[in-house]
């Protein structure tokens, strides 16, 4: 119950400030709401679990697939929303959403498969994933793949955004289709799960609801907070939207995943953040556009520049390497390394690039540019090197596609 507490305190310190009124500095700001949000997303996650016990499965996954990136979603909609008003505001919904992405793959896989690594001892051990999880690598090999056209086209239209939920909806449609199974409690879901049914469905209700209220109370003032303080340092506050927001909503979904691992559930970690990745990847980037359009009253496209379109270009051909790390369906300790070494690469480029001597360090285009195409380099070098992985993705790209993977898994 300390867990529980303490989340809900985070959020608490927040809704307390904005009830009374008080105006904070920014840095200040940014750190209480960011807090809160961080609290609020570990309640979220928790309510998410707890709903299972009781929510039709079909409806479960179709609402958690929503819950599970709601606080990313409140910051970047915020941003794109603010887009239809000012233009400038486009360039930071693009930066929240690919930070979002590649911390997932860069950090939150490659940490997964060294916990579970350095819990087993073995520095052959890869990470397993499960056949019925071919939905997901189908799903994101899809989105992968077409998220390419959007830096091509260099607008965010509706266009994406009927392609993109589509996509979303072949990956419900998936997982509806798959074996019911009792899920596995973490945490403080277990000590509320021994509640009486009507207690719980309380308490999971009021988690639901208050964690939504500190959420909605907490990002527009956390963007906000963030944008102000990179001025007042004189840091871009591009690059504090890109990688510190998202810390705030995925750091509490790093950590569910981690003790999945811990616990000897190494599969469901992994696959844990692989429904993240596929989530952030189609439904959050498709509702951007639609945020957007709501904002300005016309069904205008979010026009990218160059630097917007470049990061998408960088995100999606991260996501290809990714998903063919994960084509013979396991992760191992070195493609876990590699993935956290060409991101941490990737980072180290950026922020040299932005606040490094003027003429001494190489231009936010050519480091850019260079890391999307070792990507891809690397992609193809793999899939080369592993027969494993050429051979599971090509039988999900066969018209049976996931389900004849877990039918040859079966086999």
């Amino acid at each position: 119950m300390t867990w529980l507490a303490g989340a809900a305190a985070l959020a608490l310190q927040w809704l307390v400030v904005r009830a009374l009124g008080i105006h904070l500095p920014p840095p200040a700001e940014a750190l209480a709401s960011g807090a809160a949000i961080f609290g609020a997303a570990f309640l979220l996650s928790w309510a998410a679990e707890l709903g299972q016990l009781d929510v039709p499965r079909g409806l479960a996954i179709a609402g958690l697939a929503v819950i599970a990136v709601l606080p990313e979603y409140a910051v970047d909609l915020y941003l794109a929303w603010q887009a239809g008003r000012d233009p400038a505001y486009i360039g930071y919904a693009t930066a929240n959403m690919t930070g979002a992405n590649r911390l997932l793959i860069g950090v939150g896989w490659a940490a997964l498969v060294v916990i579970f690594w350095l819990r087993g001892g073995r520095r052959s051990a890869a990470l397993p994933l499960d056949a019925g999880q071919a939905v997901e690598l189908l799903a994101l090999l899809l989105a992968s793949v077409y998220a390419f056209v959007i830096p091509l086209k260099g607008t965010l239209s509706f266009l994406d955004s009927a392609v993109l939920l589509g996509l979303f909806a072949f990956y419900v449609r998936g997982l509806l289709r798959q074996p019911v199974t009792e899920p596995e409690l973490v945490g403080p879901p277990v000590l509320i799960a021994r509640l009486p049914p009507g207690w719980r469905r309380t308490v999971t209700a009021a988690m639901f609801l208050y964690a939504a209220v500190a959420i909605l109370a907490a990002a527009e003032p956390f963007a906000e907070a963030l944008i102000a303080t990179g001025h007042a340092l004189g840091v871009p506050e591009y690059l504090l939207i890109q990688w510190l927001a998202p810390l705030a909503s995925e750091a509490p979904e790093f950590i569910v995943a981690f003790l999945f691992v811990l616990r000897g559930e190494a599969t469901a970690g992994l696959g844990t953040l692989l429904s993240s990745k596929v989530n952030q990847w189609t439904l959050l980037v498709a509702a951007l556009p639609l945020a957007y359009a709501a904002s300005t009253g016309r069904p205008d496209a979010m026009a990218l520049d160059g630097v917007q379109a470049r990061e998408i270009f960088l995100t999606a051909a991260q996501s290809v390497l990714g998903l063919v790390m994960l084509g013979s369906f396991r992760l191992s300790l070195r493609a876990g390394l590699l993935l956290f070494a060409l991101f941490a690469a990737q980072l180290l480029a950026q922020l040299l690039a932005e606040l490094g001597p003027a003429g001494l360090t190489p231009p936010p285009a050519l480091t850019g540019n260079a890391f999307a195409w070792a990507y891809l380099a690397l992609s193809a070098a793999w899939l080369v090197a592993d027969r494993s992985a050429r051979a599971g993705l090509a039988v999900l790209l066969r018209p049976s596609g996931a389900g004849g993977r877990r039918r040859a898994v079966r086999d």
